[in-house]
């Protein structure tokens, strides 16, 4: 059996207050006997304070930005340090080689090693202008089974979780900074639409692909940002086995997953059933339609 513990928590600009939640973090998934604990997007700095065409800019502040990290400083030292031979996924903000290009990365790793490191591909509103976009999705071996690694508004593209599915993902961990609508806000934002299509989409995206599927979630509010929580864990028939809903905290799920992968694929099987030779449209790039496309979006 392997435990796995999606986390829904408030992380901010102070360093020291993401290493401290971090370590109570950690000390309750080992008081759980917790395998694998999939902590937010930007959980090491922070995410953004806006989003839009009013958001944040490299060009415009720098003041608001997310520190920069190299995966050989300083901070994913640290982390290392307080998870020991927890293996975890954390997202933050990653520098590249050069020195200035910078990514919303996120990574698997333990006290001991970085199983594998992954750069968003799909960005959402204003994002693009304070982050280059990656270009690929991976699959990393770890100690709890293949891990698939996705940021975010990449749960809204069917491809980005199938590709990973298709290279023997048994995980996929789906870290987010989701906020709450920016307009007509539910009063309750666990009805609000756009919590509505953060659940949706896990559930969906764990069915397709008939995998262990990990949300985690910034909560509270940083910015402008009202975070919608939600931390999930789902298994491959889509089922939420655990959440946190809109609160901070840890949804934790003990589960088989050789056993279920036998139980639940031993029929219909996405994977198998698959027809290649009738989706030739979906790799094509037209340029007429992505322009009519980008008509629509700004109509």
């Amino acid at each position: 059996m392997t435990t796995l513990a999606s986390v829904a928590a408030n992380f901010t600009r102070d360093l020291e207050q993401n290493y401290a939640l971090i370590a109570s973090l950690v000390h309750e998934a080992r008081e759980r006997g917790v395998d694998f604990m999939v902590l937010p997007e930007a959980a090491i700095g922070g995410y953004l304070s806006s989003l839009g065409n009013h958001g944040d800019t490299v060009k415009t502040t720098a003041r608001s930005l997310p520190p920069a990290i190299s995966l050989d400083g300083p901070e994913i030292a640290r982390v290392q340090q307080i998870i020991g031979d927890l293996v975890i996924a954390i997202g933050f903000c990653e520098l590249a080689e050069d020195g200035e290009t910078r990514y919303n990365a996120a990574a698997v790793l333990d006290g001991n090693r970085i199983y594998g490191t992954y750069r968003k591909v799909h960005q959402p509103l204003g994002e693009g202008m304070s982050y280059s976009a990656g270009s690929d999705y991976d699959v990393f071996d770890t100690p709890v089974g293949r891990v698939g690694l996705q940021i975010c508004y990449d749960k809204a593209f069917p491809e980005a979780a199938r590709i990973m599915a298709l290279k023997g993902a048994a995980i996929i961990a789906s870290l987010s900074a989701w906020p709450a609508a920016r307009t007509a806000t539910a009063e309750n934002l666990q009805d609000d639409r756009w919590t509505y299509r953060f659940n949706l989409f896990d559930s969906a995206r764990a069915l397709d692909n008939q995998v262990f599927w990990m949300a985690s979630n910034q909560s509270g509010t940083f910015g402008s940002l009202r975070y919608v929580g939600n931390a999930k864990v789902v298994d491959p028939g889509g089922n939420v086995l655990a959440t946190t809903l809109l609160g901070s905290g840890m949804a934790v799920a003990e589960v088989d997953i050789d056993g279920t992968f036998r139980a639940m694929r031993a029929g219909m099987f996405h994977l198998r059933d698959r027809r290649p030779d009738v989706y030739g449209a979906l790799t094509q790039t037209d340029t007429t339609d992505t322009a009519k496309w980008q008509e629509l979006a700004h109509a």
